[in-house]
């Protein structure tokens, strides 16, 4: 599992940025969309955009982990970030040979300064709180929420829309969790807030509460790794949160990147791949709050 990463507000648009045009008599301006650039153009001229003339140097977290990655080798194109990277690579028009990968923890990715890569991808949570320090793409995964318990607990087969309001849950402080608890499922009683993840796994364990909301991708890992008996047996549609590739403030390449995402979105190939290598996260079962 990644570090925890900020929770995210608002969607990247694929647009571009908004510039200001003539408006009324009065003297205002109102924004208008600038298109985004069409693959044809980013053809012409992504190579001069790149890190290294003719090559697309991808940076991403060591170890590289499993299902993103294969075999924690991100250059065997297998996983579903190393395909991803290599899909937008593809599409525009750098062959396997000309992606090459940087090893970059996250920590040091989402800091200001100049980038050893075009683009991250990192599992990185989009977080306009960062806007100020990097630059963000469009969405390649969308983060979803899920429900942690101990599989004793009730709540692993009693969990309608009405049941879920009768379990006490436990969230760290800040967290997508907590709000999705407050603003979604509305339970009975307030949920407990912790200052750290580890402390509500403790909690449940403990069996002081009945559940922990978090995003999908964290919830397999503590269900199967940090809680002993721990279960994930359901997870919520959500809106709002996703996955980004990370570039450096202010890169123009952002916009061709953003192209090459919104193809593959509508072509069906981000689903495709999602199909192929994330069965552990699509196998659970999607419930309502």
């Amino acid at each position: 599992m990644r570090a925890t990463r900020n929770p995210l507000a608002i969607a990247l648009s694929t647009a571009a940025l908004l510039v200001g045009v003539g408006g009324a008599a009065s003297g205002t301006t109102r924004p208008r969309a600038i298109p985004p650039p069409t693959l044809a153009s980013c053809l012409k001229t992504v190579k001069s955009e790149v890190l290294v003339p003719g090559k697309m140097t991808v940076g991403t977290t060591y170890p590289a982990l499993s299902p993103w990655f294969v075999n924690n080798n991100p250059g065997n194109q297998k996983g579903y970030e190393s395909a991803v990277a290599y899909h937008v690579a593809s599409t525009l028009g750098f062959k396997s040979a000309a992606v090459s990968w940087h090893a970059e923890p996250y920590e040091l990715a989402v800091t200001p300064g100049t980038k050893p890569f075009d683009f991250d991808i990192n599992e990185i949570t989009y977080n306009p709180k960062l806007n100020s320090a990097v630059t963000f793409s469009a969405s390649y995964f969308t983060v979803n929420q899920s429900i942690v318990a101990l599989k004793t607990s009730k709540i692993v087969t009693r969990h309608s829309a009405t049941q879920l309001k009768g379990y006490l849950y436990g969230e760290p402080a800040g967290s997508p969790g907590l709000t999705f608890v407050t603003k979604h499922i509305v339970p009975n009683r307030a949920p407990m807030v912790y200052k750290t993840m580890s402390d509500a796994i403790a909690a449940l364990e403990a069996k002081k509460i009945d559940a922990i909301i978090v995003d999908t991708p964290s919830g397999q890992y503590i269900a199967s790794q940090q809680v002993t008996g721990g279960i994930q047996p359901a997870q919520f549609h959500a809106a709002g949160e996703h996955y980004s590739l990370l570039l450096q403030k202010g890169n123009p390449l952002v916009a061709c990147i953003n192209t090459a995402l919104t193809t593959l979105t509508k072509s069906g190939e981000l689903r495709t791949l999602s199909k192929r290598y994330l069965s552990v996260y699509n196998s659970i079962p999607f419930i309502k709050p």
